[in-house]
């Protein structure tokens, strides 16, 4: 699976290195296997994040792209579109992607994360729960999925890896929500392409199928 990121991270076309970061010396010896650069890190890292910037402290890169090892059919184009919101707005230190949900069942799933933003794009929110609720009788809004990419500018990456663990993103389980509890904007941009985060066994299988059938980036 972990070839799989790799290989479409790297057909990214505003990608110039790839770098798999990982604690277990069996991801290494793998990601040395097919021709890949791997990266040991502490294995104390609670989030992605902070392990992330356990190696951005090494680099000199501007922009770091942040895409996580269960996302085997990740679209170089999304990746594309997420690293261009920073580099055409200086201003912002962070992005990601949103989707939007066209099957109602993804709103009860919990491993499927939902945000809401505001009219600029901007997330206000991103939970497990089935956001936002809508009153009887009321048009629903958008309904959004997030998508498991982040890129930063690597010294905002390293000043939000050095803040506290915060509530809310204790009790989702959702590493970004410390950006929104220390009061920093997160920019997000809509993508149509959809991709399949591996969380559970059945969704391996899901992945496994469409890679037998020959899904591309």
């Amino acid at each position: 699976m972990i070839e799989h990121v790799w290989r479409r991270t790297a057909a990214a076309r505003r990608v110039d290195a790839v770098l798999v970061a990982t604690d277990d010396e069996r991801v290494a010896a793998t990601v040395d296997g097919f021709g890949g650069v791997a990266v040991m890190t502490s294995a104390d890292h609670l989030t992605g994040t902070d392990r992330l910037a356990e190696v951005a402290s090494e680099l000199t890169a501007d922009l770091i792209v942040n895409v996580q090892g269960d996302e085997p059919l990740i679209a170089p184009q999304a990746i594309d579109a997420a690293v261009g919101v920073l580099v055409d707005h200086p201003e912002e230190s962070m992005a990601t992607l949103r989707r939007r949900i066209d099957d109602v069942s993804d709103l009860q799933d919990p491993s499927v994360v939902k945000l809401v933003v505001d009219h600029r794009g901007y997330a206000l929110y991103f939970s497990r729960a089935s956001i936002p609720f809508v009153r009887p009788g009321l048009d629903a809004p958008t309904a959004w999925r997030h998508m498991g990419l982040y890129v930063y500018r690597r010294e905002f990456l390293r000043t939000i890896a050095a803040l506290p663990p915060t509530p809310l993103e204790l009790a989702e389980g959702l590493e970004q929500l410390r950006v929104l509890e220390h009061g920093f904007h997160i920019a997000t941009v809509e993508t149509t392409v959809d991709t399949i985060g591996v969380d559970t066994p059945e969704d391996l299988e899901r992945v496994r199928r469409l890679v037998e059938a020959g899904a591309r980036p």
